[in-house]
């Protein structure tokens, strides 16, 4: 049987029957000073600590863990903790019809949680015995490793674009010179031109030198939108109602679209997905989804948009009916230079990755050979971005 341990308080609050009126106000005060103190030390701690139930009522929480987890004073005794951090259920076993942690339970996971803000956590949770005659309680340890986390992914994705702008800044140096002799020598024959006597070679030659003046104008913008597109930019953040963007984006590519013999399908929810968002960047996100879309429906198909939302996010979902892609090819969907496509250039999902990160969302993919892919992009709602911004 363990040997229950006693401390000096534990002494005095036995003797609590022969203390006076004086030696009775003297302890509180001392429990009162006490209590000020442990609050103190836990409130300067970088970590959130939680007293959690073997139910996952949060019995105390110090100011980080209020932060990490997104609960007030008045939730402390009350918020049931998978209830606020879902992402913690899998993890402390909270999944049940009526959940309850195991009592031996010792959990050590990192976990990616979304409320009230997107971050990664490292979680400690330990049997904690420290209350007597009561149920199991445990202490449950949070440690916000986001900067550690984000700053070596970024620093890998730093380095990706860097090697990939380098080397796009290179060809597009080798392909700029020789369009730049084509526009000189192509203005040299629009002057020329006015020579020519005979009306009708005059004009027909006129409609070939705009044709090609016109054509070289063109690669000349794929060019400067190619460096744009792979640039990391910040975006401009402004109300962005991405229902619009997208039926912009669907009527630039409505030819397209047709001579594919894809038929497009738009699913519009209740409430209008207006995010606080870079219109140009949506654009291009939309335009490479759609994009892929088309190209992956060789024999014609539909396209299928849906949007949704719930508390916190809004939802696109871009569904094509095309080949689909191999369980083995999804993980390397978002690495530069990686297509499934002979004629791709491996870029337009990275592209769409980055933009998404930047604007604090998350890109989903699911496709099955055979049936089609499923591209599922998730936006933040303007209020997520400001939920944490008081800070006391």
């Amino acid at each position: 049987m363990k040997e229950k341990r006693h401390s000096p308080l534990d002494r005095v609050l036995g003797q609590l029957d022969h203390l006076d009126e004086t030696n009775l106000q003297n302890l509180i005060n001392r429990l009162a000073q006490e209590r000020e103190l442990f609050e103190g030390i836990f409130n300067t701690v970088r970590e959130g600590i939680l007293v959690v139930s073997k139910q996952g009522i949060v019995e105390y929480t110090n100011s980080e863990g209020m932060k990490i987890v997104g609960l007030k004073e008045s939730d402390i005794g009350s918020a049931v903790l998978w209830k606020w951090i879902p992402d913690l259920a899998p993890v402390i076993n909270m999944d049940g019809a009526e959940p309850e942690v195991d009592e031996q339970a010792s959990v050590t996971r990192e976990i990616e949680m979304t409320y009230p803000e997107h971050r990664f956590v490292r979680v400690y949770m330990v049997p904690f015995d420290g209350f007597e005659d009561m149920d199991p309680h445990f202490a449950v340890i949070l440690s916000d490793i986001t900067k550690e986390i984000m700053s070596t992914e970024e620093k890998i994705e730093s380095e990706k674009i860097s090697s990939i702008f380098l080397l796009a800044a290179g060809v597009a140096h080798e392909l700029g010179n020789p369009l730049n002799s084509l526009t000189i020598h192509l203005q040299l024959m629009q002057r020329l031109l006015s020579k020519i006597e005979d009306k009708e070679v005059r004009e027909k030659l006129g409609r070939s030198l705009s044709i090609c003046s016109g054509e070289v104008e063109r690669q000349d913008g794929i060019i400067t939108h190619f460096l744009e597109a792979i640039r990391p930019s910040p975006p401009d953040f402004r109300d962005t109602n991405l229902v619009e963007v997208m039926e912009s984006v669907l009527q630039v590519q409505e030819q397209e679209l047709s001579d594919s013999k894809v038929a497009v399908e738009m699913e519009v929810g209740n409430e209008p997905p207006i995010i606080a968002g870079d219109m140009n960047q949506m654009k291009q996100v939309f335009f490479n989804v759609i994009k892929n879309a088309r190209e992956a429906m060789h024999e014609g198909g539909t396209l299928y948009i849906e949007t949704r939302s719930d508390d916190d996010n809004f939802y696109i979902v871009i569904a094509d009916t095309g080949e689909g892609i191999d369980k083995e090819d999804l993980a390397s969907v978002f690495q530069p230079y990686y297509s499934t496509k002979s004629s791709g250039s491996g870029l337009g999902l990275m592209i769409v990755n980055r933009i998404l990160r930047d604007h604090g969302g998350q890109v989903g993919i699911d496709s099955k050979p055979g049936f089609g892919t499923v591209i599922t992009l998730k936006f933040p709602k303007k209020h997520r971005r400001i939920r944490l911004l008081p800070e006391t």
